[in-house]
């Protein structure tokens, strides 16, 4: 692990430097605190030893700095100092440092208060890691990987809110695996759910860079394509429709040798002629035309407009 040594006295830190070397610590060292705040601007170290006393800034000012600082990890901060008294403690770890250690220092009081600091930086990348991963199981949907309903909407939102005061249009896809039913009567739902998956894997790869892809409910997908005109969404709502139909789900023994191919329904609605529609009324105008699609039969893209929708 890299120590970030701030020390503006060369003997005590080439002391403090090789000290921390023999305890197979990587050293960076600098001569203050302004340095110093250069290289954790730049550099995600996190373990710091300063000195309290030293020119430009000193080690409470720099204590003081990181903690204010949004930077992208925790940093453990261990004040060095000639400095002794109750008073001192204190005002270091106000500032923000996590320990303190008078000197001369005692090179193994040093490596097990360095141990400290590393099993806390440990705990605060696995608490991290944690809610990281608690904050995407939040958001998308656990079986396909995309957005979940609740992200998606959201998502939704603020790109209608941009259409609508960018004067652009915005268009949603609304799409249904056809017969889904009966490929989970006939398979199971561990066919099924790898179904899921696929179509889920192939909507990602055939939309645009700008567009995106939630899951909202069951079998039923939904697409959002900011910056689109009509006919540009039905052209992507074909291309989904002909890619998921040619797509094939292999299939092992007990359910045979071969492939699985499903196809989709698609219903597409935009906000062209009507800039000031509530994204709910947009949702379930895709919506009713993917029903449209399944009562035509299936395998097909209806598009909403005033004679469609009245």
């Amino acid at each position: 692990m890299e120590v970030l040594i701030v020390e503006d006295d060369p003997i005590s830190r080439k002391l403090l430097a090789r000290t921390l070397a023999k305890l197979d610590y990587q050293v960076i060292d600098t001569k203050n605190g302004i340095d110093a705040w250069d290289i954790l601007q730049q550099k995600p170290v996190q373990l710091v030893i300063t000195d309290w006393l030293m020119p430009k800034m000193d080690g409470l000012e720099l204590t003081r700095a990181i903690r204010e600082a949004e930077l992208p990890n925790y940093v453990y901060i261990m004040i060095l100092t000639s400095q002794e008294g109750i008073d001192n403690v204190i005002d270091g770890l106000d500032a923000g440092a996590d320990d303190y250690l008078v000197k001369p220092f005692n090179p193994r009081e040093l490596s097990a208060r360095l141990k400290i600091g590393e099993r806390v930086l440990d705990l605060e990348q696995r608490l991290r890691g944690a809610h990281d991963k608690m904050k995407y199981l939040a958001m998308h949907d656990e079986l396909t990987g995309l957005w979940n309903r609740r992200a998606f909407y959201s998502h939704a939102l603020a790109e209608l809110d941009h259409a609508a005061r960018g004067d652009l249009s915005l268009c949603i896809i609304m799409l249904d695996i056809d017969h889904f039913k009966s490929v989970n009567d006939r398979f199971g739902h561990l066919v099924g759910d790898q179904a899921l998956k696929m179509v889920a894997d192939t909507l990602m790869k055939h939309v645009r860079q700008y567009d995106r892809v939630g899951r909202w409910g069951g079998e039923e997908f939904i697409v959002i394509l900011p910056t689109t005109t009509l006919e540009e969404s039905i052209d992507v709502a074909e291309r989904l429709r002909v890619k998921v139909a040619s797509a094939k789900l292999p299939l092992k023994e007990p359910e045979g040798d071969g492939a699985l191919q499903v196809q989709i329904s698609l219903g597409v609605a935009c906000t062209i002629g009507d800039e000031g529609i509530e994204l709910d009324t947009l949702v379930d105008r895709a919506d009713e035309m993917l029903y449209q699609a399944k009562e035509a039969g299936r395998n097909r893209v209806c598009v909403y407009s005033e004679t469609t929708g009245e």
